[in-house]
């Protein structure tokens, strides 16, 4: 079996074939899917035909309706929900404030979140909560780079009313055991929200596996979509429970075949499920551009991704050890995902390197055609479906020409 095939459950993947539908991997290295994943050519062709009915003046509005009910469809499959647990929202930060907006929160209740290692966009929805409501923010140290799980656990009491969670972190990249912390807070009737942006697409994400209440996604990183579309999960045992903080004609239960317009009386009925979070009229060229990127996610499988994209991972990461570099983690193990880190870790850099060799280092790979990202002062590589065993090979290649290069000067 090729290194770019990998057994699909009696089927195979071919991983080298694949790679062939994105030519944004053609010419570079591209290790940037924790910033940005590429589209693939049949998303380009789709939202090309998309605009260029626009364009005509001839947009079938029925039918885009019938691709949204697709899309929702498709992505409830890759998660392992039902349709009606999934909304559409701007992006991951609107999916996690509909849910902070909406979850019944008072004075005195608490949530619990380690404010190390989310990204700000899952900080600032609470922090606003506890000035707005005087909820209490539990903020749990990391455990070297890890979310700390047990710690997360015993901080939780009877006002614990939600855990807030990324399933990969943006850096520096680690696994949390989001499956222990699902069992631990369905036990305690606590909500769970996850930060799926980083791992769905790649990761396999069982959400009902993972006892998990809401999952919020955008669709430009693991999805290879565009900017400005997301989704969010919410269990429909919890959905059903929650008005949403804002409401809109899509949010409301008229029966089917109902203009957008129809108005009914002063009394209404939610949508069912997460549908109820529906805001207004969709993203309909994100809608067009996601979806064969959803038909390929779905047609490859969840796991065999997973299996191909993190086996690189962990070869990237082998190797960046070997030639001593600062790696995360240490050598790969269960915590790598898809996102290997390297550097000294800085809190509070984003875009700029944590010591001057790995900036240097920074700057020799990207001016020799590596896309990557620096995160926190480390080197953030991440990897996805169109990467390749020569793409690892050609990043450490470069990092030997370097190391060498330096010894030399």
């Amino acid at each position: 079996m090729s290194q770019a095939t990998v057994s699909t459950g009696g089927d195979s993947a071919d991983f080298a074939a694949i790679r062939e539908s994105f030519p944004g991997a053609q010419d570079k290295v591209y290790m940037n899917a924790a910033a940005r994943g590429l589209p693939c050519r049949e998303s380009r062709a789709a939202l090309d035909a998309y605009l260029d009915k626009l364009t005509d003046g001839r947009v079938d509005k029925a039918a885009n309706f019938d691709m949204i009910e697709r899309v929702r469809e498709k992505y409830a499959r890759l998660i392992n929900a039902d349709s009606d647990e999934i909304a559409f929202t701007k992006n991951v930060s609107d999916g996690l404030n509909m849910i902070a907006a909406s979850i019944p929160l008072a004075k005195g209740d608490n949530v619990v979140l380690c404010r190390n290692l989310e990204h700000p966009n899952n900080i600032y929805p609470w922090l606003n909560l506890g000035q707005t409501k005087g909820v209490e923010i539990r903020d749990i140290a990391d455990r070297d780079g890890f979310i700390d799980v047990d710690g997360i656990v015993d901080a939780m009491d009877d006002r614990t009313r939600l855990v807030t969670v990324a399933t990969v972190t943006f850096a520096p990249g680690f696994r949390t055991d989001v499956a222990k912390l699902g069992a631990a807070c369905r036990e305690r009737g606590v909500f769970l929200l996850v930060d799926g942006v980083q791992s769905v697409g790649i990761v396999e994400t069982d959400v009902k596996a993972l006892k998990v209440d809401a999952l919020a996604v955008s669709t430009q990183k693991a999805l290879l979509g565009l900017y400005g579309m997301g989704f969010i999960y919410c269990r429909r045992e919890w959905a059903e429970k929650i008005t949403p903080a804002a409401l809109a004609r899509f949010s409301v239960d008229l029966g089917e075949g109902t203009h957008e317009a129809t108005m009914g009386g002063d009394s209404y009925a939610l949508m069912p499920g997460a549908r109820r979070f529906d805001l207004g009229n969709y993203n309909f060229p994100a809608a067009a551009m996601v979806e064969p990127a959803l038909d390929l996610l779905l047609a490859v499988g969840p796991a065999p991704i997973e299996s191909y994209v993190c086996g690189l991972s962990h070869r990237l990461a082998a190797g960046l050890h070997q030639l001593g570099l600062p790696v995360s983690g240490g050598p790969p193990g269960p915590h790598l995902a898809h996102i290997v880190t390297a550097g000294q870790y800085t809190q509070d850099t984003h875009d700029g390197a944590g010591d001057a060799d790995t900036d240097a280092l920074y700057h020799y790979l990207t001016e020799n055609n590596v896309v990557l990202t620096v995160r926190r002062g480390m080197l953030r590589f991440a990897l996805h479906l169109y990467n390749t065993e020569e793409d690892v090979d050609r990043v450490l290649d470069l990092v030997r020409d370097w190391q060498a290069a330096q010894k030399a000067a």
